[in-house]
């Protein structure tokens, strides 16, 4: 018996990732979401699985290698047991050199303090605004992360005011 709503919510984000891909001039169908729709829907989880307290993070690698082989056409061998977070693979098909994990597990922050002081740790010349367009937080909500993480002395302000960098204390 077929469901209809049966893998629902990742068909339509297929559909949608066809449609709007095509809006940039790309030619591309749904032959890549058939062949890996597994893969595909656990790339989605994955982006958005963290397990902070046991050092998972989520990472968009796996849907960045899926859609390297859609509209780049790269060969990247697209395998589950690659995202399975136990996996351990020395031969790694990373699209982006591996970053070693950040170790802010221990610290007393909220997980927006965390995804802000990462930003700072990959950018420290990040400015307010741009933490705003990656974090999709509004200025004010950002501009009270970045007072909390002040006042625990986690980041600090260095080098002048106009063409200063953060600097990560932790």
């Amino acid at each position: 018996m077929i469901h209809p709503f049966c893998e629902g919510n990742t068909s339509a984000t297929a559909v949608f990732m066809i449609k709007y891909i095509k809006t940039f001039g790309f030619k591309v169908n749904n032959h890549a979401f058939e062949k890996n729709s597994w893969y595909f829907r656990n790339a989605l989880v994955r982006a958005n699985y963290n397990d902070l307290p046991n050092g998972v993070h989520a990472t968009t690698k796996f849907l960045e290698m899926f859609f390297s082989n859609l509209i780049l056409g790269t060969e990247y061998e697209l395998k589950n047991r690659y995202m399975h977070v136990e996996y351990v693979d020395e031969h790694s098909q990373s699209v982006s050199p591996k970053v070693p994990k950040l170790p802010f597990d221990t610290l007393e922050c909220t997980l927006e303090e965390l995804a802000v002081l990462e930003l700072i740790c990959k950018n420290p010349s990040v400015t307010q605004k741009e933490l705003v367009t990656k974090t999709g937080k509004s200025l004010s909500t950002v501009k009270r992360i970045m007072e909390s993480l002040r006042k625990k002395e986690y980041i600090r302000r260095v080098d002048g005011k106009r063409y200063s960098k953060w600097e990560v204390l932790v």
